[in-house]
């Protein structure tokens, strides 16, 4: 992994801690015609491991066009606007599953606890993974950059 900033006084600055923070951003996918498809994610950034997991919906078209290309970006914003960081990286799919025990949604599951602790009800939350054809989207981070502008 790299992470670099253009701007030498924001060297302070850190692209992956911007990512760790981050609950919003835009994914890009590549498209059949070669464009980019630009959607809206709730990511969730393992430092530790380099990964970023966001959960989709079998049958979308960020879903759709990582089952022909798997390669994707994320880019997140500071809440003020001022910073941002990229991340970019093959990407893996797991599901969607069909057993609200079955590895897919295991996935799933490990997925929400570490973004967002305990669930209130996970037998709802299971059937719900498996009602709405969930898939758990891996990003392995192969390149950071980004920038502090204030």
């Amino acid at each position: 992994m790299t992470a670099t900033s253009s701007n030498p006084a924001t060297n302070l600055f850190d692209p992956h801690e911007l990512l760790a923070e981050a609950r919003l951003g835009v994914l890009a996918t590549i498209k059949a015609s070669g464009i980019p498809q630009l959607s809206p994610v709730t990511p969730f950034y393992d430092r530790s491991a380099g990964v970023i997991y966001v959960s989709m919906t079998e049958g979308r078209a960020k879903t759709v066009n990582l089952r022909r290309d798997p390669r994707a970006a994320l880019e997140v914003t500071s809440p003020d606007g001022w910073a941002w960081a990229t991340a970019e990286g093959p990407v893996t799919l797991t599901g969607p599953g069909t057993d609200p025990h079955g590895p897919e949604v295991e996935a799933l599951v490990d997925y929400y606890r570490s973004a967002a602790g305990e669930h209130p009800d996970w037998d709802e939350y299971r059937s719900v993974m498996v009602s709405d054809r969930r898939v758990l989207m891996k990003l392995t981070v192969e390149r950071v950059y980004g920038e502090k502008l204030r």
